[in-house]
């Protein structure tokens, strides 16, 4: 039972989809497959409820699961320990952020680190920035980038990079909702809105758009991830809220504008996570003492 089925079984416990945990160990589903079946064969027992739609784990499997993280654990400690008394870092170092994190303050991150840390390999993740705390809570990755919630859960650490404004966006391609939005006196209950499925910026609509008070919103769609939102502003379905380096940094950004007067949103404070109880561990330490103080 080597380490890397090990930790193959244990991101898989965690995202429950085949694909993503073959694409992240740069394997395919059927060798992943096969590597699970051999645990399943060494341990006697089902690990996986599986058909071709859902993968669940089973009573075993999560008993399995608890074993695969203190053993994983063990090995990283060990490996650090041994790393500390080497002259550089090896191993593997999980990041976890949006698309557009990784253009916009990802390489600032990781210049200063990688410049002390050559031998670190870096494995990165990128998704919707509203998944970044579970990402990290899951042990799927080591460190994320992410929007600092309302509540931050006791058992993450959270070290602020950058404070990131919001705005509303509009289309700027003539439809039906450019004409809306250039009204003089705007009707919000009519607007069609493109929210955000879940996280803080979800959130922050909410706030913004009680202080109208004008009804129930005229919801068009939900996506997952700001960088969807701003695509489908810019295919003018409607109007929604957005980090500005998002806009900033999309290839559509000429298809959208900035809305002027309608009122205040509150900021983003951006931050690097990991778990607290990782902290103090050697290249999780190297990272955080890497990171610049203003990005």
């Amino acid at each position: 039972m080597d380490i890397k089925s090990l930790q193959m079984f244990q991101h898989l416990a965690r995202s429950l989809h085949f694909g993503k945990t073959a694409q992240v160990y740069f394997v395919s589903p059927s060798t992943l497959s096969r590597t699970i079946q051999r645990l399943e064969n060494q341990l006697g027992c089902n690990l996986l409820h599986r058909d071709n739609r859902t993968v669940m784990l089973t009573d075993s499997g999560k008993k399995f699961l608890t074993y695969a993280d203190n053993q994983l654990e063990q090995w990283q400690q060990l490996q650090q320990t041994l790393n500390q008394q080497q002259a550089q870092l090896t191993g593997k170092l999980h990041i976890y952020c949006s698309v557009t994190a990784a253009y916009s303050h990802l390489p600032p991150l990781l210049d200063k680190f990688r410049q002390q840390h050559p031998l670190v390999e870096i494995m990165l993740t990128t998704g919707d920035a509203a998944d970044a705390l579970e990402q990290v809570q899951q042990k799927i990755v080591d460190i994320a980038i992410a929007a600092n919630p309302d509540n931050l859960s006791k058992s993450l650490f959270f070290q602020p990079i950058a404070e990131i404004p919001l705005a509303v966006i509009a289309p700027t391609i003539s439809c039906k909702v450019q004409q809306l939005v250039e009204q003089k006196q705007l009707n919000w209950s009519n607007i069609p809105i493109i929210l955000p499925e879940h996280g803080p910026a979800r959130k922050r609509f909410e706030q913004w758009y009680r202080q109208k008070q004008q009804g129930k919103a005229n919801i068009y769609a939900t996506v997952s991830g700001h960088e969807a939102l701003v695509s489908m502003v810019a295919l003018g379905c409607g109007v929604g809220i957005s980090p500005k380096v998002v806009v900033d940094n999309s290839p559509v950004k000429d298809r959208v504008q900035y809305l002027q007067n309608v009122g205040d949103i509150a900021p983003f404070e951006l931050g690097v996570c990991c778990l607290k109880s990782r902290q103090e561990q050697a290249m999780i330490t190297a990272f955080l003492q890497a990171i610049p103080q203003k990005i």
